[in-house]
C-alpha cells in the first residue's frame, strides 16, 4: 500500500482551468525561463556604438557641414570667386571682406567657399575611382590565387614602389595641368591611380580569410558560379574595412590635391583652390598673414572632420568593439 500511495503522489496532474493572472503568480521553488531579448542586428548595433562617440559625432557635423558648403557654394559666397577689383588688393578682414581681398583683389572668402567644391569633388571622386578599380583587382586575386593572384599582386607591388606624392606628380607632369573641368578630371584620375593599390591589397587580405568559411565550401557544394559568390557572400563581408578605408583615404587625397596645386600641377587658375592660394599667397605671408592662414585652416578643418568620421566609423564597425 505504501508503495502504491507513492506512486500515486508522484503522478503527475494535469492542471485544467485558471486564469491568465493565476497562471503568472509566482510559485516557490520553481525557476520560470528569463524572457528571450531579441537580438540586435550590426547595422544597429554600429549605429549606437557611432552614436555614443563624441568624436565620431563631431567629425560627421563637419563633414555635413562641408557639404552643404559645398552643394550652395553660389548662395553662400558672398562675390564671385575669380573677379577682381585692382583697387582693393591686399585689403584687410572687415565687415565688407571678412576674410580679405589677395593680391588681385578677389575676395579670399567666396574663394575659400567655392574651393570647397573643389577639394571635396577630388576628394570623393578619386577615392571612388580607385575603389571600383582597386575592389575587383583584389577580390579577383585573393579568391583565384595562384598566378592571377601573383600578376594582380606584382601590379600593385609596382605602384606601391613609389611614393604617393611623387608618382602623383609624375603622372601629373604626363597629364598636363590644365584650368577648368578637365584640369580637375586630371587631378581626379592622377589620385584615383595612386590609391588603387591600397584598396587592392586590403580586400585581397579579406577574401583570403572569408573564402575559407563554410558557407562559401557549402556555395561550392552547391554548385553557385564564382561572379554569383563574389558578389552575394564575399563583397558583403569586405564591406566594412572598405568603408572606414574610403572615409579616411577621402581626407588623404584632400591633402594630395592641396598639394599638388601648391607645387602648380593641380587645379589651375582661375579656378578657386586652397592648395593654389597658399602657393600663391605664401610669398605675401610676413605681411598679410591671413591670405594663406584661412586656406590652410579650411583643409585643416576638412582633414580633421573625415579622419574623426573615419575613426569614428572604425570603431562603430568593428565587431570586436561591442
Amino acid at each position: 500500500m505504501a508503495d502504491s500511495g507513492e506512486s500515486l503522489r508522484m503522478t503527475p496532474r494535469p492542471i485544467s482551468g485558471g486564469s491568465t493572472t493565476e497562471a503568472e503568480l509566482p510559485v516557490p521553488g520553481v525557476a520560470w525561463p528569463a524572457r528571450v531579448a531579441r537580438s540586435e542586428s550590426p547595422l544597429a548595433q554600429g549605429v549606437r556604438r557611432f552614436r555614443r562617440s563624441t568624436t565620431a559625432l563631431v567629425g560627421a557635423a563637419i563633414v555635413v557641414g562641408l557639404v552643404l558648403v559645398a552643394l550652395f557654394a553660389d548662395a553662400l559666397a558672398p562675390r564671385s570667386p575669380i573677379a577682381s577689383d585692382q583697387t582693393r588688393t591686399f585689403a584687410r578682414p572687415s565687415w565688407d571682406y571678412p576674410l580679405g581681398t589677395d593680391q588681385l583683389g578677389r575676395d579670399m572668402l567666396s574663394r575659400v567657399i567655392h574651393g570647397s567644391r573643389i577639394s571635396l569633388a577630388v576628394g570623393v571622386s578619386s577615392v571612388l575611382l580607385a575603389l571600383f578599380v582597386g575592389v575587383p583587382f583584389g577580390m579577383i586575386a585573393g579568391y583565384y590565387g595562384g598566378r592571377v593572384d601573383a600578376v594582380v599582386m606584382r601590379a600593385m607591388d609596382l605602384i606601391l614602389a613609389f611614393p604617393i606624392y611623387l608618382l602623383a606628380i609624375i603622372l601629373m607632369v604626363i597629364f598636363t595641368p590644365t584650368a577648368g573641368l578637365i584640369g580637375t578630371m586630371k587631378v581626379t584620375a592622377a589620385i584615383a591611380i595612386v590609391r588603387i593599390p591600397i584598396y587592392a591589397r586590403l580586400v585581397r587580405g579579406s577574401v583570403l580569410s572569408i573564402k575559407e568559411k563554410e558557407y562559401i565550401e557549402a556555395c561550392h557544394a552547391l554548385g553557385v558560379r564564382d561572379p554569383l559568390i563574389l558578389l552575394r557572400h564575399v563583397l558583403p563581408n569586405c564591406l566594412a574595412p572598405i568603408i572606414v578605408t574610403t572615409t579616411l583615404g577621402i581626407a588623404t587625397s584632400i591633402i594630395v590635391e592641396a598639394t599638388l596645386s601648391f607645387l602648380g600641377l593641380g587645379t589651375q587658375p582661375p579656378t578657386p583652390s586652397w592648395g593654389w592660394d597658399l602657393k600663391a599667397n605664401v610669398a605675401f605671408i610676413q605681411a598679410t598673414p591671413w591670405l594663406s592662414l584661412f586656406p590652410g585652416l579650411a583643409i585643416f578643418v576638412t582633414v580633421l572632420g573625415f579622419n574623426l568620421f573615419g575613426d569614428g566609423l572604425r570603431d562603430a564597425l568593428d565587431p570586436r568593439l561591442k
